[in-house]
């Protein structure tokens, strides 16, 4: 299995790495910093670099559902790259760390709308998250100066570990009404907002609200009965 770098330390930027296969579909490391595309958040775009061979870049991260393969899409399918090369994985930072910024942002609207997540997605530019109001209004002025405040606050945002049997004994902690977190595997991976927000994600997350920058609450959209969708963009 490729050691996840990034579910430890989300503002690691690059790793040696050395290759464990090559297959069709991607290129798969003994370790890596870049994420896999899951839980709407995009997956990491970079660059492997390989002292003898030059550079080769990688346009997307992805995880092979069939077998938990991390795979990293090269752009070409001619690679000079053989296994147990040892190679040099960058993520595309400035990238990553809107995304992160991003991801951080939903946590936080989380906090302050007290109702269960139907969807979401994490994008660079705008970022979306779908609520099952269930009797909660859901109003874009009332979220916007709540959230304001909780970046504000510059509160810490952390990860945790649990284990399977914690997560059953508190269902409360899941959040999302489409996606369960995985079971199976011993541990589950947590994501705090300090004394606001505590719900399993496997994403990637700056360290406090104040690194989200200035959210901007946008288009607030019915899509039925179960769903209201906040669309979000950052600023600077």
């Amino acid at each position: 299995m490729t050691e996840e770098i990034f579910l430890e330390d989300s503002y690691a930027k690059s790793c040696e790495a050395k290759v464990s296969a090559i297959h069709e579909n991607g290129i798969e490391l003994d370790r890596t910093v870049f994420y896999y595309e899951s839980g709407g958040q995009p997956g990491d775009l970079g660059s492997l670099s390989v002292r003898s061979t030059g550079i080769i870049n990688i346009v997307d991260t992805q995880k092979d559902k069939l077998n938990d393969r991390i795979l990293h899409v090269p752009d070409s399918r001619v690679l000079n790259l053989y296994v147990g090369d040892v190679v040099a994985a960058d993520i595309n930072w400035k990238r990553r760390y809107r995304l992160m910024r991003m991801h951080s942002a939903l946590h936080a609207l989380c906090a302050v709308v007290p109702a269960h997540v139907t969807g979401a997605k994490v994008d660079v530019e705008k970022s979306r998250i779908d609520f099952n109001p269930d009797g909660v209004l859901v109003e874009k002025i009332s979220i916007q100066s709540a959230v304001d405040m909780l970046i504000a606050e510059d509160r810490p945002i952390v990860t945790k570990w649990i284990t399977d049997e914690d997560l059953i004994r508190q269902p409360e902690l899941v959040r999302s009404m489409s996606v369960s977190p995985p079971i199976g595997t011993g541990r589950i991976r947590l994501v705090g907002i300090d004394g606001v927000d505590l719900q399993p994600c496997g994403g990637t997350h700056v360290a406090s609200t104040k690194e989200i920058g200035k959210l901007v609450i946008g288009k607030i959209e019915n899509k039925g009965k179960h769903n209201r969708r906040v669309n979000v963009r950052l600023e600077g």
